[in-house]
């Protein structure tokens, strides 16, 4: 057997890095989710395509555990509470009773398919719990990339009900993954008291936790900025982002552990001081977010590249009739049955909106990573665990995430009218109080005249640019106006 170099393996990893780039380019032309396509290349550079040998189960739960974490806690700082109001409490109950749910209605499916005399699976009723709540979260990070890359609004509260929910969920399925395996593994009797008492443990101390830490971190970064202020010089505006985005990072990992240690669910702490954080007035916030971004691009690239090298493709054709049928079921009945049961409460939420939220509840690299967890315990039948989970998560990658903007069209969900700020790419420092939105402009706002001083813009606001097609424009009070024009306008923030 050939023993890898440290050269060798940067080589390895450089080239996996660099090929999933330049082949994920064109992804979004034909809908495919980005992430999928560096599944399929660390497939195709594994034990069954380039020959690279990887099959360190311990290896990769600690990778993914460590990606996880970063993961999480950008996608709450990137969850603002003034958007996910409205929608808090539908959102909360997708993420806990839907999860909860879709794993016991899969879980059932497949104990029954257990029972049949053709299927070469053979699990028992907790083991095909515990192989259903391995998937039972959703991935947000493939289904914002496809909706980010085509500038594609949605109406409804729809979007930051899918952040909530996808930010959130992970904790709750981890939970029943953990939660389930002891169970096995200890050979007792799963009680639904005990259960919920689990539950409500590793919820209250990680919340608390998740509060807690992120109060402390926002200390810790005004306590970085105190120090040797009076020094009689100032520390440089990139280095002092810099290095409140690397505290912020050793936070991360310090309240998971911490929350861990304590009994908690340190998923769900993480995620929540990422909320505590992100809205929160913190000194070079923006350089801060785009620090967080590239960390949690790059884990999300490692992990999917990681877990197509772990997998052996040949193995899973094994499973692949009745991972075809768990999948179907999923997409088709588990998922829809568990949304509609949970949001039958909220008559706010319209019929179209719950069949495109059970539509997009996309599997991605956690259920892969959370298969693992079975496999480093031993239980038995992990193998066919993780082969079923990861075929369960191409299919849905592949025929759930190649229509997510289709479907969200056919059922007209889709707000062409939303802002769209990053077609000028112009950024304001975080402590000025102004803030930066878009006019589409149409025949109703040049009905008094087609130039800016015929336009009755809000008090404390001014047009900054126009765009029209490619072309970008500096406005003054002359210039003739068209319908689609954009405008770029920079508004006074009351009481900043």
């Amino acid at each position: 057997m050939q023993i890898l170099t440290s050269e060798s393996i940067m080589l390895i990893g450089s080239v996996l890095l660099i090929a999933g780039v330049l082949i994920g380019k064109s992804s979004y032309r034909v809908g495919l989710p980005l992430l999928l396509i560096f599944l399929l290349v660390g497939m195709g550079f594994g034990t069954d395509g380039l020959g690279i040998q990887f099959s360190d189960m311990h290896t990769a739960q600690f990778i993914g555990m460590f990606a996880l974490c970063i993961i999480l806690f950008s996608g709450g700082m990137g969850t603002k509470i003034s958007a996910i109001r409205p929608v808090i409490a539908p959102g909360l109950v997708l993420s806990t009773v839907g999860v909860l749910l879709t794993a016991l209605v899969t879980g059932t499916f497949i104990w029954f398919l257990s029972g049949l005399s053709w299927t070469n699976i053979h699990f028992a009723f907790l083991p095909s719990l515990l192989l259903a709540a391995t998937m039972s979260s959703t991935d947000s990070a493939s289904v914002f990339g496809i909706l980010g890359s085509q500038r594609v609004g949605l109406r409804n509260h729809l979007r930051p009900l899918l952040e909530l929910e996808s930010g959130s969920n992970d904790p709750m399925a981890y939970m029943l993954t953990i939660i389930l395996i002891e169970t096995i593994t200890l050979g007792g009797d799963l009680s639904a008291w005990s259960v919920v008492g689990q539950l409500l443990l590793q919820f209250g101390v990680g919340g608390a936790m998740g509060w807690a830490m992120g109060k402390l971190t926002t200390r810790l970064i005004d306590l970085y900025r105190k120090t040797g202020g009076k020094s009689g010089s100032d520390e440089d505006p990139s280095q002092a982002t810099a290095m409140i985005s690397i505290l912020i990072l050793g936070s991360v990992f310090l309240t998971f552990s911490a929350t861990t240690a304590l009994a908690g669910n340190g998923y769900l702490a993480v995620y929540i001081c990422g909320i505590v954080l992100g809205n929160e007035r913190l000194p070079s916030h923006r350089g801060i977010v785009k620090f967080m971004d590239g960390m949690t691009w790059l884990m999300q690239i490692v992990v999917f590249l990681m877990l197509g090298l772990l997998v052996n493709p040949h193995e899973m054709l094994d499973v692949a009739a009745v991972s075809l049928l768990i999948g179907a079921f999923m997409i088709l009945v588990g998922r829809p049955l568990s949304v509609f049961l949970s949001l039958a409460p909220f008559r706010g939420i319209t019929r179209r909106s719950k069949v495109w939220v059970s539509w997009v509840g996309l599997r991605g690299a956690v259920p892969i990573i959370f298969a693992t967890y079975p496999v480093v315990a031993g239980l038995e039948g992990a193998g066919l665990i993780f082969n079923i989970v990861f075929f369960v998560t191409l299919l849905s990658l592949l025929v759930q995430g190649t229509t997510v903007i289709r479907s969200a069209r056919r059922l007209g969900l889709v707000d062409n009218d939303a802002d769209e700020e990053d077609d000028f790419g112009v950024e304001l420092a975080d402590e000025l109080p102004t803030s930066l939105h878009t006019i589409i402009l149409t025949d109703k706002h040049l009905a008094d005249g087609n130039t800016l001083r015929d336009m009755s813009l809000p008090e404390g606001s001014l047009v900054m640019m126009i765009k029209r097609g490619d072309r970008y424009m500096v406005p003054n009070g002359t210039r003739r106006l068209q319908s689609g024009d954009k405008l770029l306008v920079i508004t006074e923030e009351p009481n900043g």
